[in-house]
């Protein structure tokens, strides 16, 4: 096939099949910010044929008005305010309005919100007994999975997606429960009672009460930690369409309710890819132990024939440094500092890492920067949390973006339910035979 340039101020795109000169005009698409997008829905009906895009690397797959990467500048916007602004100058709670309403709130909405949040923080009390079917060790992102899904069996009253308060109220007992359904599954691991949540506490307190508190004596929240857990999870709100959010989409194209959509939400972010990208540079620190044996890691990584990789550089969007990490160094020296840690020896590693791979040619041409996971690991290591609750961390902040996307998706006249096609590679036709003559 071959292609034409976008026809001055027509804003198309015309592709010609040259086995067959069939040719096809589609429109070019400017959305505010970013680049162009072809519209290809008519694609497969004009020229009979689909386009290959493995990991959708170029593909579009909806339109939104919620969140805006430049990767190549390294910008991040929720509805246009930069991330730098929004961390500078907002709650999680603030922005998890902006995410879900499109604006920022003022005293008095923020007020309503904040207590209509507040008011869904509880579980149903016979979800105590879901969780005492799970194992001990049981990963808590296999609990979350289970208990988020679980919601739609306790909740009736806000299933109805076509119902827009049915749906205002699901949204926002998602974002209330989370941290409550996050601090269970670690206190059932650890053998202690389960917190319940406080209502005099504010969004990033309550959590940090419900990881850490317990029956014997009275917890008082550090403010600094508060406040850098307040970071951490505006941080991580909404990423545009990243596979976690494509797959709450994708499962509520089909109509399923939106707890179900959150578990396979859940589900997605899981992975050492996305989700467990953090985990995965605490594990690649202790592997090269100290700053000494850098050089020689550093090697291995530009060894193509070396399975090792310096985790926590680079990212599937940005070609620059991730907005978010910077925030996120700054956040991770308050937290050491408040903490009393003269010495974190995985700082040290870090920090020294960074300087020789952002030094380094190897790295500088592939554009491989520091991103977000590179820092988070070490905030949560610092805090005492567990490796195996770091991706719980990240599903309680990113569940606002999850519902913003769902919520617009389902508002969207223009959607349908998600069906990729596939270039097929296997058998042409042929016919069965019985099993006695087969050979």
């Amino acid at each position: 096939m071959s292609e034409d340039t976008t026809k001055g101020t027509n804003k198309t795109v015309t592709i010609t099949d040259d086995s067959t000169g069939k040719q096809a005009t589609f429109p070019l698409v400017t959305g505010t910010d970013g680049p162009p997008v072809i519209d290809i829905r008519r694609l497969y009906a004009e020229l009979g044929c689909f386009t290959y895009d493995p990991g959708f690397i170029a593909t579009g797959s909806c339109e939104s008005n919620i969140t805006f990467i430049d990767g190549d500048k390294g910008i991040l916007l929720h509805r246009g305010y930069p991330i730098e602004q929004l961390v500078r100058h907002c709650s999680h709670l603030e922005v998890c309005y902006l995410l879900l309403k499109g604006e920022l709130p003022n005293q008095a909405q923020f007020d309503k919100f904040s207590s209509d949040i507040t008011n869904h923080t509880m579980l149903h009390e016979q979800l105590h007994n879901l969780y005492r079917g799970f194992r001990r060790d049981a990963h808590p992102m296999a609990i979350m999975c289970g208990v988020a899904g679980a919601l739609s069996a306790f909740y009736h009253d806000s299933t109805d997606i076509n119902d827009p308060y049915q749906r205002m109220v699901a949204s926002y007992r998602m974002i209330a429960k989370m941290p409550t359904i996050a601090g269970w599954a670690y206190k059932y691991s650890l053998g202690q009672p389960f917190m319940y949540p406080k209502n005099d506490l504010g969004y990033a307190e309550n959590f940090l009460w419900m990881l850490f508190g317990h029956p014997c004596e009275e917890y008082l929240v550090n403010p600094v930690i508060a406040r850098a857990m307040d970071r951490i999870l505006i941080l991580h709100a909404d990423h545009e369409q990243n596979a976690s959010t494509s797959t709450v989409r994708l499962s509520g194209s089909s109509g399923a309710n939106p707890f179900a959509c959150i578990s396979a939400g859940i589900a997605s972010l899981w992975g050492p890819a996305h989700g467990g990208a953090n985990e995965a540079v605490l594990k690649m620190l202790g592997q090269i132990g100290n700053k000494a044996n850098i050089n020689e890691f550093v090697k291995k990584a530009k060894d193509p024939e070396d399975p090792f990789r310096i985790m926590g550089f680079g990212h599937r969007v940005y070609k620059n440094f991730d907005p978010r990490a910077k925030i996120m160094q700054k956040t991770c020296h308050e937290v050491l500092n408040e903490l009393g840690v003269e010495s974190e020896p995985l700082l040290e590693l870090a920090m020294a890492l960074e300087r020789i791979a952002l030094e380094d040619e190897y790295f500088i041409e592939r554009k491989l920067y520091p991103n977000v996971d590179f820092y988070s690991g070490i905030i949560f290591r610092a805090l005492g949390i567990p490796t195996t609750m770091f991706t719980v961390l990240f599903a309680v902040a990113r569940t606002v973006g999850w519902i913003a996307q769902w919520n617009e998706m389902i508002e969207d006249p223009t959607q349908k339910i998600g069906r990729p096609r596939q270039l097929y590679t296997g058998s042409k036709r042929r016919d069965a035979a019985p099993i006695e003559e087969r050979q």
